[in-house]
């Protein structure tokens, strides 16, 4: 029997989860919801888009749950502000763990985690609530990951890496072992880290400089 969920959220993250909840899971997502403010469509693929105003009585907590599905910005608060205004409503936010990562039972999770397909999370790790794993990253063991997180694809953590609330990494990144990152630090694409961070943090990667010849001129 599946159970109910209505995606909170109408951005492209929200449209991908509904696909992934409804192909991988025995949830059956009814709708999308929004704050009034920001509702453009009546429907997005079908599925009803729901004011957060009314959603308790429309959608009421003893009957859906929901998942919040918002991007990392503000440096993941605006998802954390709708992810506890959801837990305030009395909603249980469901997780996705896409069913090829292994998950183990030393493993702590939190909730309204999303883990695409290709996570490598290894033993003895803990990922905080409200948390974001986009496809294809490496969780080094004894490693902990905070809450508001967000870890685009392709990332390596080391292990026994500490990951605290509210970080960004980008693609590519690579975090040394023993290391911890601080609240709200921002890790751009590529970057490699290899000392502890402090709070607010920014380390961009050094991009990748235009050759003075094009391709012909050096007769590839």
């Amino acid at each position: 029997m599946s159970k109910k969920l209505f995606i909170t959220g109408t951005g492209l993250f929200a449209q991908v989860a509904r696909l992934y909840f409804d192909t991988f899971t025995e949830y059956e997502v009814v709708a999308f919801a929004c704050h009034q403010e920001y509702m453009q469509e009546p429907e997005i693929e079908g599925l009803p888009v729901v004011a957060l105003e009314s959603i308790t009585d429309t959608h009421p907590a003893i009957e859906y749950n929901t998942f919040v599905a918002l991007g990392y910005k503000n440096m993941n608060k605006m998802r954390q502000r709708i992810y506890e205004e959801m837990k305030s409503k009395g909603y249980n936010c469901a997780n996705f763990v896409h069913p090829d990562v292994h998950v183990w039972d030393n493993t702590e999770l939190g909730d309204n985690l999303f883990i695409f397909e290709d996570n490598t999370i290894q033993p003895y790790t803990k990922i905080g609530s409200n948390t974001v794993l986009w496809s294809g990253n490496h969780i080094g063991h004894h490693s902990t990951i905070g809450d508001n997180v967000f870890i685009s694809s392709h990332v390596v953590i080391s292990g026994s890496c500490h990951v605290n609330d509210n970080v960004f990494i980008g693609v590519n990144a690579t975090l040394r072992d023993s290391i911890t990152i601080a609240e709200e630090t921002l890790i751009g694409a590529g970057a490699v880290i290899m000392k502890d961070t402090k709070p607010k943090e920014v380390y961009p990667p050094q991009a990748t400089k235009v050759f003075s010849k094009n391709s012909e001129e050096i007769g590839f």
